[in-house]
């Protein structure tokens, strides 16, 4: 009795251990989902390496002629915003969609963005509670002088370039656009921290307030239910926001549009991909066919 037990044991484990080496392995089948590429460009501007997140749309070849324009995203590490954002730039160029073009986006990775993002400030405390800020001249640099013009040598780019940046991104993107606003012809502006160096940045000129500026821009600023502002004289980030947006309409630029977006059921964490889903209907409006 007990050798028929056995045997008949053996022959339920055989049976187990044979199945199981013909069985398909799942992961054999499995393929890797891209979304984009991964390049490293070194920065003599910065002195180090930094990472850059790439989307080609659907359709891209690098041996046909069609050329597309460049979405660059600060915060643009995978674990920060290029996910998310590449995901609604494809969706709104879907053909049934069609509202916004086909277009590239450069996800630039974070390193720093105390450093990166921020101008020299004149605030005691935020220099104690923030040692590396203040080096946001050397970023645009790197952008102006080594980032854009890779990007236009490797890829197939048109003209078009627009900035998106929330935050301390939304207060670099606020000063190229005051400081060098030829770098880019549409500007995404999301809860902007214009409260660093109590809001001096909305005390400066800009050329795009000079009818010599003929580059056609266009501004989108947005902002949550986000209240004070971390500084010792009280300031509101919405009033703020929106006296960016007076600022720039005050210049009374044919060439230079601004769009104002309160968003109240947002707050700064949330904002980010609602804003930008709302900026492309402003940007890239659609001309309704008679």
């Amino acid at each position: 009795m007990n050798k028929a037990f056995l045997i008949l044991l053996l022959t339920f484990f055989t049976a187990v251990v044979f199945g199981q080496k013909n069985r398909p392995n799942e992961s054999d089948k499995s393929k890797a989902f891209v979304l984009g590429r991964i390049d490293e460009i070194q920065s003599k501007e910065l002195a180090e390496k930094r990472i850059l997140n790439i989307y080609l749309p659907e359709g891209y070849q690098q041996n046909d002629t069609a050329k597309y324009p460049v979405i660059y995203l600060l915060d643009g590490s995978a674990d920060e915003d290029f996910i998310h954002i590449v995901g609604l730039v494809q969706f709104n160029s879907f053909e049934w969609v069609n509202q916004v073009p086909k277009s590239i986006v450069v996800g630039i990775a974070t390193v720093d963005r105390k450093r990166d993002f921020t101008f020299p400030t004149s605030i005691e405390g935020d220099k104690k509670r923030y040692p590396t800020t203040g080096h946001s001249d050397k970023f645009i640099s790197f952008i102006e002088k080594e980032l854009q013009p890779y990007i236009q040598a490797k890829y197939k780019t048109d003209a078009n370039k627009t900035l998106i940046g929330q935050s301390l991104g939304g207060l670099l993107a606020t000063e190229i656009l005051i400081k060098k606003p030829t770098l880019f012809n549409k500007y995404i502006i999301i809860s902007p921290s214009l409260w660093w160096d109590n809001a001096s940045l909305l005390n400066q000129d800009s050329e795009i307030k000079e009818n010599t500026f003929k580059q056609q821009t266009d501004v989108y600023i947005a902002v949550g239910k986000e209240g004070l502002a971390p500084t010792e004289i009280p300031r509101v980030m919405e009033v703020d926001a929106n006296l960016l947006t007076e600022k720039i309409k005050g210049f009374k630029n044919k060439n230079v549009k601004a769009y104002f977006d309160f968003l109240p059921q947002e707050n700064h964490a949330t904002i980010m991909h609602q804003a930008v889903s709302n900026s492309f209907k402003f940007l890239y409006p659609v001309v309704k066919k008679e």
